[in-house]
């Protein structure tokens, strides 16, 4: 088949607006236009298609998938392995995420994503560092045995890492990360999200005048709105420069506390749907280990032997239809949260999540009732007959 084609068939959502009897034609690995389906110029492959075309998803936080977590193999055919399995899935962009660990590991993740990248991957779009400059105090599942301050040479070794991947994300607290070096992660491009925090309203808005712009997982391991301390989770929505993620998967946030963050999020940031994803998607494992310790797959759950919840088994698809369905979002803004508005947090809306003239063909094919039946990434189909 030639690298130029159309699809037909398929009601499209372009990251804004619905197309019907409408083609979506790529060219190239990339989005050339929509058209009338009666419009497509001739000499172009046409593929029939049925239900929904929208743009694939962006997932900011993903710590495993196959089998395989990237602590436990930082390389490059774990993260290889870890972009397929989220494919199905309709994910087509993602940065591995690595939870607190050892300089060591860390470095060898900077270098596995380093090459991953100078060998173009399909699916991965950077790194995410979560830790290990956290908050004890709202450690998750981070082992507290690693979590520590930054200091000059991890500071130099974060901003060396940037000029080696296409996107760097890290996950920092307050308490342990002073305002001065957020300024300078953020001027040398680095993604800096606020999280695993016990920190106040008045300093997590202090940081993002530094220049953090994210929030991890909005509600987990973090200070709480209160009646007298908004905390972390308080700054986050009453930021209008703070994205942040949220985990929708009905355990980690209930759908009421989801539904008021949604209604009271001050813009321009947004909040995004990401997974958390351990290495169980895509398998039929009930446990696997992290840092030495065993974490159980039981009723939807991931969580330690004392119960702590230790990421998500959790796939965007499925993230997607719960805000959809259960939250009661019109399916366009829920599509939203999964592809435009995570690309829009890391600078990225200008060729993901959205079908434009040159934007990425990350194609995510849809049946009507919600299930993945097509992924394409860069024209390239990875998913589906």
């Amino acid at each position: 088949m030639s690298d130029r084609f159309a699809l037909t068939g398929a009601r499209i959502f372009d990251g804004a607006d619905w197309h019907d009897n409408a083609a979506l034609v790529v060219s190239g690995g990339l989005v050339e236009a929509i058209l009338p389906a009666g419009a497509i110029p001739a000499g172009v492959d046409r593929i029939e298609t049925d239900g929904l075309l929208a743009p694939g998803f962006v997932d900011l936080q993903v710590n495993g998938g196959g089998g395989v977590m990237l602590n436990d193999h930082p390389d490059v055919a774990s993260i290889e392995t870890i972009c397929r399995a989220h494919a199905p899935f309709g994910t087509t962009a993602l940065l591995p995420t690595l939870i607190t660990d050892t300089p060591a590991i860390t470095a060898a993740a900077v270098a596995a994503g380093a090459a991953a990248a100078r060998q173009k991957v399909p699916g991965f779009l950077g790194l995410h560092l979560e830790g290990p400059h956290l908050s004890v105090a709202r450690k998750g599942a981070h082992d507290p045995a690693l979590i520590r301050p930054m200091t000059d040479a991890d500071q130099a070794a974060l901003i060396a890492a940037r000029k080696e991947l296409p996107v760097l994300l890290t996950t920092i607290a307050p308490e342990s990360v002073e305002p001065a070096r957020v300024a300078a992660l953020a001027k040398a491009g680095l993604i800096v999200s606020l999280g695993h925090s016990d920190t106040g309203y008045a300093t997590a808005s202090a940081f993002a005048a530094a220049g953090a712009t994210v929030v991890t997982h909005l509600f987990n391991a973090m200070s709480q709105i209160g009646n007298r301390e908004p905390g972390l989770a308080g700054a986050a929505i009453d930021t209008g420069g703070l994205s942040a993620g949220i985990i929708a998967d009905g355990i980690h946030v209930d759908p009421a506390t989801m539904a008021i963050a949604l209604r009271a999020k001050k813009g321009p940031g947004k909040i995004v749907l990401v997974t958390d994803a351990m290495a169980t998607i895509g398998t039929d494992m009930t446990s696997f280990t992290l840092n030495g310790r065993t974490i159980y797959r039981k009723d939807g759950s991931l969580r330690l032997a004392d119960g702590t919840l230790a990421g998500a088994d959790l796939d965007m698809i499925s993230a997607v239809r719960f805000m959809h369905r259960v939250v009661g979002l019109e399916l366009g803004e829920a599509l939203r949260m999964a592809s435009l508005y995570p690309a829009e947090a890391i600078g990225q809306a200008h060729r993901l999540g959205r079908f434009a003239n040159s934007t990425a063909a990350d194609i995510v094919g849809l049946s009507d009732d919600l299930n993945v039946k097509s992924v394409w990434i860069g024209g390239k189909k990875v998913f589906g007959a």
